[in-house]
């Protein structure tokens, strides 16, 4: 792997990443735009259109998407992946920002990582490390600080947000969890894709979204493309074009720019007004997410072994 590769590999990871977070901010937009978007429709749209576009792209690119329906796991892993990883990680997420804001609804979101160790801790018998623990205090006391703003006897934020962005926060856990069997022998576009548009059919049927009656603006289609091209498609390829040049640990690091963009993206056009206590707090999250993910790999590593030593 040369120098020049591994900084493409590094510019395509984080503009993924501040892709991401700049798509929270203009689904921020059309909520404080159109009251009567919901985060329900915004989402259907967002995961029927991206789910649709990468299949189609995965067709053209000779990935054959519909294979996966060959395999009965694979497909049964690849449904689940929709409805219990994309939902959450997606549906709750917009949730998060359309009562409250972009940047705190991603701050929490980043809490991901840290139910995923929680997870390896209880069904994998994988004890944290002494790094892993420090991490998860400073994570702890940075969701401390956002939530109380340092008034340990109340909430600084609505008990709705920390709920949709708690939940968005597991979906992120299940998002990566679930369809790790599957994406090295399918691909990320087919499992992705099928994921995307399992998942919006499926909240389709729970609510129609042609029986919500919206009116909308030019500017507002336009925003609704930017969440679906470049804060959907766009970013999906080239986080995955990425994995190619850097490791996934080193992918994972850059991450920490989705919130970052969300932040200063909000601010600057949104006048989204923040505290110090959200800033210090926010800072806490990311920087222990960052510690986090460069211990990832040790994590795996254990986990190969032992794999190994139990099958021998």
């Amino acid at each position: 792997m040369t120098q020049q590769n591994h900084l493409r590999g590094v510019l395509l990871a984080s503009s993924a990443c501040i892709l991401w977070g700049i798509s929270g901010v203009a689904a921020s937009t059309l909520f404080i735009n159109n009251p009567h978007l919901t985060a329900m429709w915004l989402t259907q749209v967002r995961m029927i259109s991206a789910g649709l576009i990468l299949l189609v792209w995965g067709m053209v690119a000779g990935k054959h998407p519909f294979k996966i329906w060959h395999h009965r796991h694979a497909a049964w892993t690849a449904v689940s992946y929709g409805l219990l990883g994309l939902i959450p990680v997606q549906l709750c997420y917009f949730e998060a920002v359309r009562v409250g804001n972009a940047p705190i609804a991603t701050i929490i979101q980043f809490l991901g990582p840290f139910i995923i160790s929680i997870y390896y801790f209880l069904f994998k018998h994988v004890t944290p490390s002494r790094i892993e623990l420090i991490d998860m205090i400073m994570a702890f006391i940075g969701t401390l600080l956002i939530v109380t703003h340092g008034h340990l006897n109340s909430l600084a934020i609505s008990p709705v947000i920390l709920f949709w962005g708690g939940l968005s926060a597991i979906g992120v856990a299940t998002n990566t969890l679930i369809p790790r069997t599957i994406l090295p022998k399918y691909g990320a576009l087919t499992v992705t894709g099928w994921g995307l548009l399992i998942a919006g059919l499926f909240l389709t049927l729970l609510q129609p979204m042609w029986r919500v009656h919206l009116t909308i603006t030019w500017p507002q289609l336009g925003l609704l493309i930017v969440i679906i091209l470049l804060g959907t498609v766009a970013p999906f390829l080239m986080f995955a074009r990425s994995l190619s040049d850097i490791l996934p640990t080193t992918a994972s690091l850059m991450d920490a720019f989705e919130p970052l963009a969300a932040t200063v993206f909000s601010i600057t056009f949104l006048n989204v007004q923040l505290t110090s206590f959200d800033f210090i707090g926010g800072l806490l999250i990311i920087l222990a997410v960052m510690a986090l993910s460069l211990n990832t790999h040790k994590m795996l590593h254990f986990l190969r072994r032992r794999r190994a030593h139990s099958s021998s």
